[in-house]
């Protein structure tokens, strides 16, 4: 009798032990339950998914969505509280904080592309973003069509890049594209006017021209040039972390959980697109 106790016992612990805990761990995963701690890359110029508000504190919808996924990955590994170090990464050093152990994790505003799949991974995706243009009001600009001849300002080695050389070949325009280094000094190029606009993902654009000299004089135009699937990233070849992650964002996207998040970084836009709804619901993978 006794030691059908004992074994009843030890099957009900098994089966009420952490996901993560069923297997040996490895990776990331072993070395984040080791040390209790999770390391965060974040952008601090991608409002409204990451960046340092007023008070200097790292926030955005894709920093809000990483917090929630720290908070399976307790429950996952049985750790009551993991302390949580945020890294500052650049469009240019993002996926090498992660591919060299520097970060566990990106949570910014990074588009899932092959290319960059050879030096690391993405979860499932979080967001559908666009390639969208800003420019001056003034010129009364309504497409891309619109600059032959101008100057677009765009970050050198960012899908946006190869988006307006895509849809220049696509739609034969002729422009000069103008390389930047973030979104703050291609805006400052159009206000200065030493670019015609600046490309870059929509709602980034949005969320920058509030940086600008004067917000009411640019505009973003209704052409999108490209559709960029956002993942957070994560090390090449994880298997184990990759899975803990997305079992996180399954949770989430099954959950109120994403409508909260959501809707604190985009209300003023409504609702989610169709195709972010059905990120969601395909994200929503069942156990």
């Amino acid at each position: 009798m006794l030691r059908f106790v004992s074994l009843l016992c030890a099957a009900l612990a098994m089966s009420t032990a952490p996901a993560a805990g069923a297997q040996a761990l490895d990776g990331r995963l072993k070395k984040i339950a080791d040390t209790k701690t999770i390391t965060i890359a974040h952008r601090t110029d991608a409002a409204p998914f990451s960046f340092v508000d007023a008070n200097n504190n790292v926030t955005g919808f894709s920093v809000d969505l990483c917090r929630n996924v720290v908070a399976s990955l307790e429950k996952q590994l049985g750790i009551p509280k993991l302390t949580v170090k945020y890294v500052p990464v650049t469009t240019q050093n993002r996926f090498d904080a992660v591919a060299k152990g520097q970060a566990d994790i990106e949570c910014g505003a990074s588009t899932a592309t092959l290319s960059r799949m050879k030096i690391v991974d993405f979860s499932s995706f979080i967001f559908i973003e666009t390639t969208g243009l800003m420019a001056k009001a003034a010129g009364n600009y309504n497409s891309l069509s619109d600059f032959a001849g101008k100057k677009i300002a765009v970050i050198a080695g960012t899908t946006n890049e190869r988006a307006v050389k895509t849809q220049m070949q696509r739609r034969k325009v002729t422009a000069t594209l103008m390389p930047v280094k973030s979104s703050e000094e291609g805006i400052a190029a159009v206000d200065s006017g030493a670019a015609d606009a600046f490309a870059s993902d929509a709602l980034l654009l949005v969320g920058g021209v509030v940086k600008s000299k004067d917000p009411k004089a640019l505009v973003l135009l209704n052409d999108r040039l490209s559709y960029e699937p956002y993942g957070l990233v994560i090390p090449r070849g994880d298997y184990s972390f990759r899975l803990a992650v997305n079992t996180a964002l399954s949770q989430i996207f099954s959950s109120e959980q994403i409508d909260e998040v959501f809707s604190r970084w985009f209300s003023a836009f409504g609702k989610p697109t169709p195709l972010t709804e059905a990120v969601y619901i395909l994200g929503a993978i069942p156990e």
